[in-house]
């Protein structure tokens, strides 16, 4: 079979699955699955911006920009909410980018910690100013997504059912972006600051421009998936994106390997999977954060590529296999 017609069945059959899994989970897991969803575009945004060599401690944060903006706009200024949530993604790019002038003035581990002290002067600012932030207790009885029906399906979005084909669409198009952005000679361009800066520059590339421009739109989508949460859950505060959210997504991102487009999102998949299923069904889900330590310094240690380095393996040895049979029928 030729493999153009193999990847389109491979597509057509994961859509399939994706469609068909809600129905076979309970209420409690159905939910779970949207939280899932929203998660993967944050652990597929905040890769975007890693291209660069640059890792943040401050991505959830910028999430959480994109769920109170959205948020807000709704709320207080009566925005249609899938506008509003299309302007929260925009106001967390805009926040990445006035961010970025102090914090590109710094690389690696100063990077590092510069960006996690200007999330917590974020977090700060949404507990100490009661309007419009709320405070501590945050944005309670944000508008949720209006019904609607199209003939074959009525949305109800209270459902987890519905709200996650709506989830599912909206992160399913912002990943093809993401993919292409990578695929595309900005993208590219990513790669070579990120491996050879000094090269780079010497041939002309701004590379503060584009890592720049790797922050902004990573923070973007990073938003949007603040926005899609803010008005599932209906109430958010500052300590829906504190530092333990962000360990737990850089632990995705490490276990599952940053080298692909992949590897992340196998990561949250299956440490996701791990948690609600194992860990919790076990009673272990106070443990998580010993246990996810745990799983970090395993993979660091025994799968330094990542969980993506098994995939590669595999398909590796499928494909020298299938050219070895196709060697000795000739």
């Amino acid at each position: 079979m030729p493999k153009a017609a193999t990847l389109s069945i491979a597509w057509l059959g994961l859509i399939v699955f994706l469609l068909a899994l809600p129905h076979g989970l309970s209420f409690s897991q159905q939910e779970i699955l949207v939280f899932l969803t929203i998660n993967v575009l944050l652990v597929a945004s905040y890769r975007l911006m890693t291209l660069t060599g640059e890792w943040s401690l401050g991505h959830v944060v910028i999430m959480g920009v994109g769920a109170y903006a959205s948020a807000l706009y709704a709320k207080q200024l009566g925005v249609f909410v899938p506008v509003s949530m299309l302007l929260g993604a925009v106001t967390a790019a805009l926040i990445a980018l006035a961010l970025s002038y102090p914090l590109f003035r710094m690389k690696g581990f100063y990077f590092l910690i510069g960006s996690f002290a200007a999330g917590e002067i974020i977090r700060l600012l949404w507990k100490r100013f009661r309007d419009p932030f709320g405070g501590p207790k945050g944005i309670k009885k944000i508008n949720p997504m209006p019904d609607f029906d199209i003939g074959f399906y009525s949305f109800d979005f209270f459902e987890p059912v519905s709200y996650y084909y709506f989830a599912l669409v909206v992160v399913g198009g912002s990943l093809w972006i993401l993919w292409r952005i990578e695929r595309s000679p900005v993208g590219l361009t990513f790669h070579a600051v990120h491996w050879q800066d000094k090269l780079a520059q010497s041939a002309g590339v701004n590379v503060r421009a584009y890592r720049t421009l790797a922050f902004v739109i990573a923070s973007g989508f990073a938003g949007l998936a603040g926005a899609l949460l803010a008005h599932y859950i209906g109430t958010i505060n500052p300590n829906s994106f504190d530092v333990e959210l962000m360990v737990f997504v850089l632990t995705w991102a490490i276990v599952g390997g940053t080298a692909t487009f992949y590897g992340p999102i196998l990561g949250c998949v299956v440490l996701s999977i791990l948690n609600e299923v194992v860990l919790r069904e076990l009673g272990f889900e106070q443990m998580r954060p010993l246990i996810y330590g745990l799983i970090l310094i395993c993979s660091v240690l025994f799968l330094p590529k990542g969980l993506e380095s098994v995939v590669q393996n595999y398909l590796r040895r499928r494909n020298g296999k299938a050219m070895a049979e196709k060697g000795s029928a000739a």
